[in-house]
Order: C-alpha cells, then sequence, then structure tokens
C-alpha cells in the first residue's frame, strides 16, 4: 500500500535540446477597450508566473505546424474576452496600488523544435527541470522593453516524432487553478469554431475590501510584513534538496478513507474525502519529519480553499480572478503522531469549514489593512483534480498535463497520476535527512496503522 514511484530519480534528458524558429507578439484580433482592471488583495499578492506544460502526442490531422497557425488565430480572439491578458502590470499613479493596464500590448508566441520524440522524453509525470526549456519568456527578438513584462507566454515545442508541446506561462493574478481550467476550455472551444462554452466574468471589484474594512477574526494563516515592503510575493529562496514522488493508488485513498471513520457514536462535521484523507497523511509526514518534531511544537499547515460558492453572494462560476484563500490546520507534533487518523483529518477538514463569507471577507480585509503573505510550516497546492489533461481541443487531449515544478521546501504538490487518474502522486522535496524520516513515517503509517 503506497509506493514511492520514483526512488531513484528515472533518467532524465537533461537538455531537450531546443532550438527556436520565431517569436512574435500576438495583438486582439480587435481594438480593444482601454481601462484598468482592479486587483483584489487576493490577486495582487500571486505577482509571479505559473508555467504548465501540456504534451500531446502525434495526430496525423494536425501537425505542429497547424496547430501553431490555429492557436495564433485563436488567441487573438480569445484576447477580445479576455483582454486583461494583453495587458501589463502597473502601479496606479495615485495610489501606488497593482493593476493590470487593458493596453492590448499583447501575448508572447514562440514555435521551437526538440531534436528528440516525445518518448525519448522518459517519464513526463517526474518534475524535469530540462521542461523548463518547453516555456520561453525571452523578448529578445521582439524589440521589447524586458522590463514590460507580458502577463502571457505561449511556446510550441515539435518533437521528432510528430507530438508536440504546449507550454504556458501566466502570471498568477491572471487566473487561480480554476480560472485557468475555464480559460482552456474556451481556447479550445474556439480554436474548434464553437462558442465560449463559458463568457469569463472579469469584474475583480467583486472581491474589493469592504469600507471600512474591518478583521473580525484571528488570522494564523496569515503574517504581517513591514510597511514600508513592496507587495509581497508568495516565494522563498530554493534549498539544496531531496526530491522524492509517492504514490497513492486509488485502493490506498480508499483505505484512507477507512481509517478516517471516526468510531461508531462518534459523531463530526468533516466529509471523509479523497483530499482530507491525503492531506491528512502528509501533514503527519511532514510535520513528524522536521529536525524539530518536539511533541509541543505546534505545525500549521496551510492549503487553498475555493471561495466562489462560500461567499454570499456567491462568486459566478467564470470569475476570471483567484477566487481562493489560504485555509489553515495546526496541532502539536504529539498529537499529530498518537492521535487517531480521523482526528486528524477531522482538523484538515475543519479548516475548509472555517472559510465561511464572513471569515473570508474578514481575510480579504486585512489584506487592506496589513502587508502580508499567507505563512505556516508548508503550504499543500493541488492540481489533482483541476482536469487540466480533460480539456477537448480539435487536436486531442493532452498526454499529460503538469506545471514546471521548481523544488520548495515549503510547498507539497498533489499531481494526478498518468496511468491511475483516481490516484495521486505527492511530491515532496526536503533536506536529505529530513527526507529519510518523511519516507519512513509514509510507509509506517501506511503498513501499521
Amino acid at each position: 500500500m503506497g509506493t514511492i514511484s520514483k526512488e531513484t530519480p528515472p533518467e532524465l534528458l537533461q537538455d531537450l535540446k531546443v532550438t527556436f524558429q520565431s517569436t512574435s507578439l500576438i495583438l486582439p484580433s480587435q481594438e480593444t477597450k482601454t481601462q484598468s482592471i482592479f486587483l483584489s488583495n487576493i490577486d495582487r499578492i500571486l505577482n509571479f508566473h505559473v508555467e504548465t506544460v501540456h504534451f500531446f502526442p502525434f495526430n496525423k490531422d494536425f501537425p505542429p505546424e497547424i496547430v501553431v497557425e490555429m492557436l495564433k488565430k485563436t488567441l487573438a480572439e480569445i484576447l477580445l474576452p479576455y483582454d486583461f491578458l494583453a495587458g501589463r502590470l502597473r502601479a496606479n499613479a495615485e495610489t501606488g496600488r497593482l493593476e493590470i493596464d487593458c493596453n492590448g500590448a499583447g501575448i508572447v508566441f514562440s514555435v521551437a523544435s526538440s531534436e528528440y520524440a516525445l518518448d525519448d522524453v522518459g517519464d513526463l509525470v517526474y518534475p524535469n527541470p530540462a521542461f523548463g526549456q518547453l516555456i520561453s519568456k525571452s523578448m529578445d527578438n521582439l524589440g521589447q522593453d524586458n522590463q514590460d513584462e507580458p502577463l502571457c507566454f505561449f511556446q510550441i515545442t515539435s518533437f521528432k516524432c510528430g507530438g508536440f508541446a504546449m507550454g504556458i506561462s501566466t502570471n498568477h493574478t491572471n487566473f487561480d487553478g480554476l480560472a485557468f481550467k475555464i480559460f482552456l476550455d474556451n481556447l479550445a472551444a474556439l480554436a474548434a469554431g464553437k462558442p465560449l462554452p463559458v463568457a469569463p466574468f472579469n469584474d475583480r471589484k467583486i472581491l474589493a475590501a469592504r469600507s471600512p474594512p474591518h478583521v473580525d477574526f484571528p488570522h494564523h494563516e496569515l503574517l504581517k510584513l513591514e510597511h514600508s515592503c513592496p507587495d509581497p510575493v508568495f516565494e522563498a529562496t530554493p534549498e539544496e534538496l531531496d526530491f522524492k514522488i509517492f504514490r497513492l493508488t486509488s485502493d490506498d485513498i480508499s483505505d484512507l478513507k477507512e481509517k478516517a471513520k471516526a468510531p461508531s457514536g462518534t459523531h463530526i462535521e468533516t466529509r471523509i474525502t479523497g483530499f482530507n484523507v491525503v492531506t491528512a497523511l502528509v501533514w503527519r509526514c511532514k510535520a513528524l519529519s522536521s529536525s524539530d518534531n518536539t511533541s509541543d511544537r505546534i505545525s500549521k499547515m496551510l492549503y487553498a480553499v475555493d471561495i466562489r460558492r462560500r461567499l454570499n453572494p456567491p462568486l459566478p462560476r467564470s470569475y476570471t480572478g483567484n477566487g481562493v484563500l489560504t485555509a489553515y490546520a495546526m496541532a502539536k507534533c504529539g498529537e499529530l503522531e498518537e492521535a487517531p487518523f480521523w482526528k486528524l483529518v477531522e482538523k484538515v477538514g475543519e479548516a475548509a469549514t472555517r472559510m465561511t463569507n464572513e471569515y473570508a471577507r474578514s481575510a480579504i480585509d486585512w489584506g487592506e489593512i496589513y502587508r502580508g503573505i499567507p505563512h505556516g510550516e508548508f503550504l499543500l497546492t493541488s492540481w489533482w483534480k483541476l482536469g487540466f489533461e480533460e480539456v477537448d481541443y480539435p487536436w486531442g487531449r493532452p498526454r499529460y498535463s503538469c506545471p514546471v515544478v521548481y523544488r520548495r521546501k515549503d510547498i507539497i504538490l498533489l499531481f494526478p497520476d498518468i496511468e491511475n487518474r483516481s490516484g495521486v502522486n505527492v511530491l515532496v522535496a526536503l533536506p536529505e535527512e529530513e527526507m529519510v524520516r518523511f519516507q519512513s513515517q509514509f510507509h509506517k503509517f501506511l503498513a501499521n496503522y
């Protein structure tokens, strides 16, 4: 039960031998309205790029050169309803607040080729640093000011076999994962000559702070920073880290759900979901792997909660901004080690239950009063069920879709498995000694609990 799918890293290509053919700017197909888009307090702390790669096998009806032309045309069209993607980040001249200047400056589109076939790339699940070559953020050939960074980059890289990779880099102020999935669905529909399945809702003021802002709850998930700091970014300095992928099959997850059932007669509010049981297991292993795992040490774990349906009134499903907030769960290491598993699952679930309309509005107001960032022992971020691999493009669904991963001790990621879609891969990066303890805790719990 539970395996390390990559205890020893697979043979990975260190260099995909990518050659660039062209780089151009894609502009909206028609003139768009010049305007500024307000960024919520959630958006503006996410001023960094998220990179994803989508791998497609050979399709005789859609060779890469045909896909390139289709995408150029489609992107120009989609920049009408998604006009902010063609804009640039600016500080408001009066308030200094970060916003998007919808100036129609365009997105960057690059065409490249690799000397390898797609099968030569190897295991697509394992985070290969070389995947970064599939997403260019260079503007060297455009005669543009590199300080005036676009909010979106696309790159199509063809492989010798006829397959290709679609690399996308978007500034996180644009989208959260759910909004990006809707964007991809809309892109695929337009490419097929169909109308948008979901019209985007671009008004971020729906998540503006109240006037006056007021904080009604303690927000243990947030850390105040010095007022002299610029808009903060939730990033950290990388370390020398060991890296492993822990694979849980659908059967493993079912077994964890059984272990999470409370004793007869004990009532708990938390739903026993796959996410909750996997998160509880990961939290326990991460806390107990620390060099400071004394029983009284408090471990605080963070994860993102979609607030769209938790607000009153709810956000539109088509909301394009970041509609997630950070939830937290806290416990002493002694409790994480000794408590029955159902209690840990309950704590994970309580973190989301806490995220009511009132709590979410208080957190947004907190960001209006203070400068700060989410802060905990680690953040668990889930790409598990976002469904990027389910997008139906005219040239077919991706063989696999994944973010480009940069190893971070304070972030643990959940990914779908390429073979067992109901299973999950847990990607962990830790110093070597902590990784040994994490691995031991992981297998000991699954085998003996």
